[in-house]
């Protein structure tokens, strides 16, 4: 391939997925390798005769083989020679695969682009050119199938992908590597081999070098089959992906870290967007992509088809957890055994009490019998109405405790606090949210929103009422 015919393909490419505009700035990951010295040659190009763009050559001196010196040069040289700005760092692999407890690829790879994003924000770059090419998209999405990936897997990597306010963009996506070596060839630009791509012991370099050239005899144009499924698969995957976020929209209430589903609504759902569903709420909530596996996923969803428990919990890991509490699914970041308490001692009527735990304000007002507009206005169930002198003082304001019983107005006798919420079909997750008020005999007043007890009941007798109510903590905003 002539460098005419490479460049035209790059910008096709780079239109097509809105790569760059005029006059941007981009750090070019440039190793020494055929690939990454056609990429910097065919965007020097482009820079020069079709888009103006800011280069800068980036290049990571990873210390592993004795010719990395010579591949760093080889580098530098070759900005030199394009006058482009040439930045490199030299970093100790080996102690940080010790520190880190992770192999040679990962350790190189999580290094490699922590520098080049330490760049990308020193040049305030737009974004940071590699080199993948076909050929490795093909490797990625075989690997991907052999890990029993899905669709996103499958879709192999992406043209373009923003991370950390940086898009990360692949040009070469659609070259092949033969392709490259020929550029690099014609051209007479200087390009390094690294004779550690020869070893299978890393698993890239086995698909390449044995697991190919294996399935090549049943298929004479895998590599080029395999981007054809990349490329069909992307694109579906991008269709489900936008239906799957237009679900999240209609469907997910988010409140104070919590996401919430009603049941009904996503069992309306096909299954491939419920399971896509769940995965967007677990990537919302965390950037731990064994929450998102197949099985955590598929564990979730048939928790929400099944029929007759109508609640569960599961512990996601993370600190993740998510529960099912009748017809609704909670995904909270919350240990599950987490248990909320608070308590708050009212040793006479105060005008407002604050309950930060749970986000309410209490309110009591006192005021006399004669005032009978109190008791005609209509009462709600935040709201209750108590005669004052009867009240024994100190009140407790406090979470739900095992064994609270109350005895409930009209009832005729007591009944345990727990069996009550039940009844109200309070979630599980909800009841330490709801506070019980006490008097100082420890006779259970009051369960806002729920029940009030028997005790210090409005009669003929009354001569003062107090007026409680619970409610949200309002929040200013500023101006």
């Amino acid at each position: 391939m002539r460098m005419n015919l490479l460049v035209e393909h790059v910008l096709r490419t780079a239109q097509e997925k809105d790569l760059w505009s005029a006059h941007d700035t981009i750090i070019v990951a440039v190793s020494g390798g055929p690939d990454s010295v056609a990429l910097l040659h065919v965007m020097h190009e482009v820079s020069q005769h079709h888009t103006p763009l800011n280069l800068v050559c980036a290049h990571v001196h990873h210390g592993f083989r004795a010719e990395s010196d010579e591949e760093s040069e080889l580098v530098r040289a070759a900005a030199k020679e394009l006058n482009i700005p040439f930045e490199m760092e030299s970093l100790d692999i080996p102690a940080y695969m010790k520190q880190s407890g992770k192999g040679p690829e990962e350790a190189a790879r999580d290094k490699r682009y922590e520098f080049l994003f330490k760049k990308a924000e020193a040049y305030g770059a737009k974004s940071i050119a590699v080199g993948h090419h076909a050929d490795d998209q093909a490797e990625t999405v075989l690997l991907h199938l052999l890990r029993g990936s899905g669709p996103s897997g499958l879709s192999g990597m992406k043209f373009k992908r923003s991370l950390k306010n940086v898009e990360l963009i692949r040009p070469l996506l659609r070259i092949y590597k033969t392709d490259l070596v020929e550029v690099c060839k014609n051209g007479g630009y200087a390009y390094a081999i690294d004779n550690s791509n020869l070893q299978t012991e890393y698993r890239r370099n086995a698909i390449r070098l044995n697991v190919l050239p294996y399935l090549g005899q049943y298929n004479g144009q895998i590599t080029q089959s395999l981007n054809q499924l990349s490329s069909i698969v992307a694109g579906e995957d991008d269709y489900v992906e936008l239906a799957a976020e237009e679900a999240y929209r209609e469907l997910v209430q988010q409140k104070d870290g919590r996401f919430t589903v009603a049941v009904p609504s996503f069992l309306g759902l096909h299954v491939a967007l419920q399971r896509r569903l769940i995965k967007l709420i677990l990537n919302y909530m965390s950037v731990n992509s064994e929450i998102t596996d197949f099985s955590k996923v598929e564990s979730i969803r048939q928790g929400f088809v099944q029929i007759h428990a109508t609640t569960w919990s599961r512990d996601l890991g993370g600190g993740i957890t998510c529960i099912r509490e009748y017809d609704v699914v909670t995904f909270m970041p919350q240990p599950l055994e987490k248990r909320l308490s608070y308590t708050y001692r009212l040793d006479t009527v105060v005008q407002e009490l604050r309950v930060n735990e749970i986000g309410k304000v209490l309110r009591m007002i006192s005021r006399p019998r004669g005032d009978s507009a109190i008791l005609k206005e209509e009462i709600q169930g935040h709201e209750a109405l108590f005669d004052a002198d009867q009240l024994v003082f100190p009140l407790t304001l406090r979470s739900r405790q095992d064994g609270d019983t109350m005895k409930v107005m009209g009832l005729g006798g007591s009944k345990k606090v727990k069996d009550l919420l039940i009844d109200e079909k309070i979630p599980p997750s909800m009841r330490q949210c709801i506070p019980m008020i006490v008097d100082g005999c420890n006779n259970m007043l009051w369960i806002p929103g729920i029940r009030r007890s028997i005790h210090a009941a409005i009669g003929s007798q009354t001569t003062s009422v107090l007026h409680m109510s619970l409610e949200e903590i309002v929040v200013e905003q500023s101006p």
